[in-house]
């Protein structure tokens, strides 16, 4: 199975980290070194994406900025024989990466958002949906690698899942199992941020998606769902049958919780060589605190 496309909703306005984000879009925040929407193109680039379609707003251009090859600053960094940092900045996402931005217009909710790409995805094509704020951090194999094997595997679209505590659930899609293989589960149905008393399962749906162009033909931009949005669960539910969840192996952030961000900074410092040391020290002289 061959993807080549990957769709980053990177519409929002990042209002849980003001003043922050006033000018800088949320997805362009860093985690120790790199900017979260970084993280999720590296990711979708290893398993083969090399058409990256941003569905943003007029106003975050500087996302599209920041994938452009700085040719100025590259030199500069090889001159002062800083390699590494040269090779840091140059050709992310692949040397053959494609980079589409698509203004979404009124943001109408994540159904709509997606909906937004369809032009880019040909006929009966695989492609993934990326929530950057949902950073994903896998020592092995990253979640995207994982969920391409399942759709391999079993020939359906493939929703990456976590078991989320009760107190938790109302904020996601849950999904309702009919049976399962290991990490993998056959499903039933799906249901949109349900009370905990009515949620079908503890497995939320978080982050990632694979999908086949036949989504689109699910997503009903005439009649609004929960919260007035058109909810992309809406569009599973009606095809739930070609889709199966997987409960990936790794450790989900959520950067769009201030909590989340910074849990994310200490995770991934503590994973770098350069910095994991100083930082353990650190955090034993402030443990008490």
């Amino acid at each position: 199975m061959k993807i080549k496309k990957a769709v980053f909703p990177v519409a929002g306005f990042g209002t849980r980290f003001l003043p922050a984000t006033k000018s800088t879009p949320k997805e362009m925040l860093p985690v120790v070194d790199k900017p979260l929407i970084q993280y999720a193109v590296e990711e979708a680039s290893r398993i083969g994406v090399e058409e990256f379609i941003f569905i943003t707003h007029h106003a975050k251009g500087t996302i599209d900025k920041h994938f452009q090859n700085n040719s100025d600053l590259y030199n500069m960094l090889l001159d002062q024989g800083k390699d590494d940092l040269a090779n840091s900045i140059k050709d992310i996402g692949g040397p053959n990466a494609k980079f589409i931005s698509v203004d979404q217009g009124e943001p109408k909710g994540l159904g709509h958002a997606i909906g937004c790409a369809e032009k880019y995805i040909a006929e009966d094509e695989f492609f993934v949906v990326i929530l950057a704020d949902d950073l994903i951090y896998c020592k092995e194999r990253n979640v995207l690698e994982q969920m391409k094997e399942q759709a391999e595997k079993y020939g359906k679209q493939v929703l990456a899942l976590e078991q989320i505590p009760a107190v938790d659930i109302s904020k996601f899609g849950v999904v309702d199992p009919e049976s399962s293989e290991g990490r993998t589960f056959h499903l039933k149905g799906i249901v949109e941020k349900p009370l905990a008393e009515d949620a079908p399962s503890n497995l939320a749906v978080v982050g990632r998606y694979l999908f086949n162009k036949s989504i689109f033909d699910h997503i009903d931009n005439d009649n609004a769902g929960r919260h007035g949005e058109i909810q992309i669960t809406d569009a599973i539910l009606s095809n739930i049958n070609d889709f199966i969840g997987f409960e990936f192996e790794g450790d989900r952030f959520d950067c769009g919780s201030k909590v989340g961000y910074l849990k994310a900074n200490i995770a991934l410092g503590l994973a770098n060589e350069e910095l994991s040391e100083r930082l353990k020290n650190y955090i034993e002289e402030i443990k008490d605190l």
